[in-house]
């Protein structure tokens, strides 16, 4: 009897409930990262995939809900970074001068190092990008 080698591929589901209450380095405190069906607008009124609050030092994002595990990684990659960055009262040389699509290419470039994004992944993205402990 001949066995066939089966291909598959194991669909991961990205559970935004593990981002709660997570501590951030930098002295951050993600509160919340949730799916929202609401149409989000970024500070200048384009359409976009995300968008977070920061209240003092903690951030609560939304999330579009009609991506994919990808899509939504990078987004919170990209989201974490840029909040850190614009509410740091001194944020790092590295990221200081960051517009939005310095933000993006960040997000993507930590997706394609660490995958999809966790709550160990996103910390050591802001360590790397030289948010301290």
């Amino acid at each position: 009897m001949r066995f066939r080698k089966a291909s598959f591929t194991i669909a991961t589901v990205l559970d935004l409930a593990a981002f709660e209450n997570l501590r951030l380095c930098g002295g951050f405190l993600l509160m919340e990262a949730r799916r929202t069906h609401q149409f989000l607008l970024d500070p200048i009124g384009r359409p976009a995939a995300a968008q977070t609050i920061i209240r003092g030092r903690c951030l609560y994002i939304r999330l579009r809900d009609d991506m994919d595990d990808k899509e939504l990684s990078i987004s919170l990659y990209h989201e974490v970074l840029e909040a850190a960055t614009v509410a740091a009262e001194n944020p790092p040389e590295s990221v200081m001068e960051f517009n939005e699509g310095d933000f993006e290419k960040a997000a993507r470039a930590a997706q394609e190092q660490y995958g999809i994004a966790s709550p160990r992944t996103l910390n050591e993205m802001l360590a790397e990008s030289g948010f301290k402990q």
